[in-house]
């Protein structure tokens, strides 16, 4: 039963390290100077990208009701 409890808390104690070092290195990187319009603009791009291609693929199917015609 020891041995259970000393192997549980050993283990518990280095996925806390292990997740505190990602956390610590996560911290780091994104630390750096980030232009945060640039971000902005790039996220924005992203989403009207997307919003692009479903409006696409939603004009072709069922004109007129006929399937897919474009």
């Amino acid at each position: 039963m020891t041995t259970v409890l000393v192997t549980l808390a050993v283990l518990a104690v280095a996925v806390a390290a292990v997740v505190g070092y990602v956390r610590l290195r996560h911290r780091r990187r994104s630390a750096g100077g980030e232009d945060e319009a640039a971000v902005r603009g790039a996220r924005s791009e992203r989403h009207r990208r997307a919003a692009e291609r479903a409006q696409a693929q939603h004009d072709g199917w069922n004109r007129g009701g006929h399937g897919f015609t474009g």
